[in-house]
């Protein structure tokens, strides 16, 4: 049986932070991923837009590994970013300043971070899904994945839940909650004419305020998805397939030569379900002080807001060795919105990952050893300590 010290399950931005940090720490860590890309949303969902790490008043909340993330996104250039790269100090960083993003390629950074991960240690294992887990004594001793090979038993010490739908939280029996609304139909891809290369955001994924057009308001389709069931899944993938083509022949009649590049290849589903952790953080404790504190982010939908996010939010106790990560965490339904996406992926990947390296029980981890080991790595904990 094949053994690993860390096993971190999803390849998204919430697992490759968090198997880089575990594997910077010397680690035998594996990273298990569904489709044959890094990158989750971001990449094969085609959300390749990287939110601000700043609080929209000049203030950078989130710092490690999304920060490095960010740089490694754009090394060769980005496809779109508004002016002024204040992390490189260029530019003004005011409230009346737009808050600097970017918009990379997917492909191009799905290579780099396998790149990255592999140059760090971490075995990488591509269209493996983790179908069920063993568990003895509040832990789980095993992950059954299964790929081209077939099935196969992983013996763990401690594991990363980064799938985004909390998929090992729900098979170790830890409590989880849905996301009852469920989730909208988006269609997004990517064009190509004579202009250039252009992202078409079709649909209710994640489009900022102040960027949606009156056709992106309106829902494609009244129906909502859970993202939860086989079937529902692939009944919504055809429907998206469907729009995209309609929209891009719409799109045809005033340009001829546009073309279709990319579309998504994984339904671009926002919220599933996440872990009932030993806190559940809420929307309305910003700017409040958490002594087990893992990092900050900030609000990408609007100027002001800095969460702490408590070491609390990402384990339950009933399971010793398993934390999670990314748009799993523990938070309320208004807060989950924020959570999901990529740099609130990235800082608690980092710290998911560096806390697995350091125990195989979450509830007993000296959280000040591990807050210093995210400091000596560049992580900011504290809204008191940003430099104002």
């Amino acid at each position: 049986m094949k053994k690993y010290d860390v096993a971190v399950c999803g390849g998204g931005f919430a697992g490759i932070s968090a198997a880089l940090a575990a594997a910077r720490e010397g680690k035998k860590v594996i990273l298990f991923e569904k489709e044959y890309m890094l990158g989750g949303l971001g990449t094969a969902g085609l959300v390749t837009i990287y939110l601000p790490l700043c609080d929209g008043f000049g203030h950078q909340v989130s710092f490690g590994i999304a920060e490095e993330l960010l740089k490694l996104s754009i090394t060769y250039g980005a496809e779109a970013r508004y002016p002024g790269n204040w992390i490189d100090n260029i530019g003004a960083r005011t409230e009346k300043d737009k808050r600097y993003e970017v918009q990379y390629n997917a492909q191009v950074f799905a290579i780099l971070a396998e790149k990255l991960l592999l140059e760090n240690g971490v075995d990488i294992l591509y269209g493996s899904y983790v179908v069920g887990v063993s568990t003895e004594n509040n832990r789980i001793t095993k992950l059954y994945v299964e790929n081209k090979s077939g099935r196969t038993a992983y013996s763990v010490g401690s594991v990363v839940d980064a799938t985004g739908d909390c998929d090992i939280a729900h098979f170790a029996g830890v409590p989880t909650a849905l996301f009852e609304q469920g989730n909208g139909l988006a269609a997004w891809y990517y064009y190509s004419n004579p202009s250039g290369y252009h992202l078409q955001m079709v649909g209710v994924l994640d489009t900022p305020d102040e960027r949606r057009s009156e056709e992106e308001e309106k829902p494609l389709t009244n129906r909502r998805f859970s993202g939860l069931d086989g079937k529902e899944i692939s009944e919504q993938v055809c429907l998206s397939h469907k729009i995209t083509l309609e929209h891009w022949l719409k799109k045809r009649e005033t340009d001829e030569n546009a073309v279709i590049s990319t579309i998504a290849t994984i339904p671009q589903n926002r919220m599933t379900r996440k872990i009932v952790g030993e806190y559940e953080l809420a929307h309305t404790e910003m700017h409040t002080y958490f002594e087990d504190s893992i990092g900050m982010v900030s609000n990408w939908k609007k100027r002001g807001p800095i969460y702490e996010v408590p070491f609390r939010t990402l384990y339950h106790r009933e399971m010793k060795n398993l934390i999670v990560a990314g748009r799993c965490t523990s938070v309320n339904e208004t807060l989950w919105d924020v959570m999901r996406v990529i740099p609130c992926c990235a800082v608690t990947g980092q710290a998911a990952g560096t806390a697995a390296a350091m125990t195989d029980d979450f509830s007993t981890l000296d959280v000040s050893k591990l807050q210093q080991k995210l400091k000596e790595n560049g992580v900011v904990l504290h809204e008191k300590d940003i430099i104002k």
